[in-house]
């Protein structure tokens, strides 16, 4: 059951690799238009893009951001679920999380309609809550 619930984790990762390049395939085109990275100023951060390049290509790199906020304690609490012993409702809730994250990611890459997309936030941190309050439990009672 341990290796069960690592993969989730494991999928989270590589999502957030694809969403990695689907981001620098649609800036490096943009970056391009302004003159290359070249003309970029010294220090400059992605959120120096934001209102210069279109927002539809921001919106990859914003969710990128957000695939690094919540899902780190996603990760904190697939860990102490494997070493503390997760049961089979464990890694539904996890592959649930997942796949709602990646629903998310690609509403918020593409259509970005904010109602919808904070419902999808709010399912997965309702899965997120499952698995931290699980996750507390084993370790109060291990």
């Amino acid at each position: 059951m341990q290796a069960q619930i690592l993969a989730p984790a494991a999928a989270l990762v590589v999502w957030t690799l694809v969403m990695l390049f689907w981001m620098a395939m649609t800036r490096m085109p943009a970056l391009r238009k302004l003159g290359g990275l070249g003309k970029a100023k010294a220090g400059g951060r992605g959120q120096d893009l934001e209102g210069v390049i279109d927002d539809r290509i921001n919106w990859k790199s914003h969710n990128y951001t957000h695939l690094h906020e919540q899902p780190t304690l996603f990760y904190a609490v697939i860990a102490i679920l494997a070493i503390l012993g997760p049961q089979a409702h464990d890694v539904l809730f996890a592959w649930a999380y997942v796949a709602i994250r990646v629903v998310h990611s690609i509403w918020q890459a593409t259509v970005n309609k904010v109602s919808v997309r904070f419902l999808l936030f709010l399912l997965s941190t309702a899965c997120l809550i499952v698995l931290a309050v699980r996750a507390l439990a084993l370790a109060l009672n291990y």
